[in-house]
């Protein structure tokens, strides 16, 4: 079994602190004392399907504690983090609550590429059901880092946006594309493209310049940052239901009363219903704004298309199992199991 290093391991306070941003380390230093005072940091834009759920997170708090835990949602990076700065930024206090999405978190532990892992989970139900299962492991890591893991926010699946139709491996050679972790760099590399891992921050600076041809995301994610400024095609591939996890600081949740600790623990388990049913809504949204702005849709790819990009994958896949040890094969068993069982095999 392979043994990860607990936060003690891991954080190394003249480094980790050194890394931080200065902002948010001047924002952090002049927090009021009082423990329900919290900043939640999130590096996707406000009208993001991430920043809503968040937004209706703090409001079911505000609801179920009277508005005396407060929380303030910083959208669009706003505090100076990315989501690869939000593991530490929250284990240190440095930001009390944070939205990341999973992948960026890759490096801390190879459980939190999961969710990315290429054509494995590729629909909403089944996204869902990889998650239920695997939440145990997800909350661990979160735990031995002093933080606690209040709920997903899952994405609509992500495809390809580009200036012309990725719809064949012969679109994809050379391709300067935008990937948003190791797993889907290391997955365009075997189908022949030229992938860049980008944070979401540096996406649309990088079409702007020219620095990337094309972005692995959702239509969701292109939608909120109007990628028909610079794209015109959305090939929806099926890549993966990525997920953004949502961890507090330990210290600041054990700040609050028992009934306060009660009510965000609530608010998070409603919050996490909330966005797995609202995700499978958007798709829909997403494409009709989409249409709107004269982006060119093509949902389905060909068959052979997505059987090649998945043999691409399987590597990435099996590189993935490797290096998570026994957990992988714990969690990839009883996701094919319960899987077998909803198709009635």
């Amino acid at each position: 079994m392979t043994v990860f290093p607990t936060r003690l391991q891991t954080l190394r306070p003249s480094r980790r602190t050194a890394a931080l941003p200065l902002m948010a380390l001047g924002l952090a230093a002049s927090l009021p004392a009082h423990s329900a005072g919290m900043d939640f940091s999130n590096e996707y834009n406000a009208n993001s399907i991430h920043a809503e759920g968040d937004a209706w997170f703090i409001d079911r708090v505000e609801a179920l504690t009277d508005g005396e835990v407060d929380i303030t949602l910083h959208s669009g990076g706003a505090l100076g983090f990315r989501s690869g700065d939000h593991f530490y930024a929250v284990a240190d206090n440095a930001v009390q609550i944070a939205d990341s999405l999973s992948g960026a978190l890759g490096g801390i532990d190879p459980i939190f590429l999961l969710s990315s892992l290429p054509f494995l989970a590729d629909d909403v139900e089944s996204a869902q059901r990889l998650y239920e299962i695997a939440r145990p492991e997800y909350a661990k890591v979160f735990e031995d880092n002093d933080q606690i893991l209040l709920y997903a926010s899952p994405w609509p699946a992500s495809g390809i946006w580009s200036e012309e139709p990725v719809t064949s491996m012969e679109a994809l050679d050379g391709l300067k594309i935008r990937s948003y972790d190791r797993n889907g760099t290391a997955t365009l590399v075997n189908a022949g493209a030229s992938p860049v891992k980008l944070s979401w921050a540096d996406v649309v600076p990088q079409l702007a310049t020219g620095g990337i041809e094309a972005v692995l995301t959702s239509a969701e994610a292109g939608a909120s940052g109007s990628f028909w400024e610079h794209l015109s095609d959305f090939s929806a591939i099926q890549y993966a239901v990525p997920l953004n996890m949502v961890h507090m600081n330990r210290d600041a949740f054990e700040s609050l009363s028992e009934a306060e600790q009660q009510a965000v623990l609530q608010a998070a388990e409603e919050t996490d219903a909330h966005n797995w049913e609202v995700v499978k809504e958007r798709v829909a949204e997403n494409y009709a704004e989409l249409e709107e702005h004269g982006v060119a849709i093509h949902d389905p790819v060909p068959e052979e298309f997505h059987a090649a990009l998945a043999e691409a994958a399987q590597p990435v896949v099996d590189d993935w199992v490797e290096s998570t040890g026994e957990r992988a094969t714990r969690i990839l068993e009883a996701f094919n199991e319960a899987g077998d069982q909803e198709s009635g095999q």
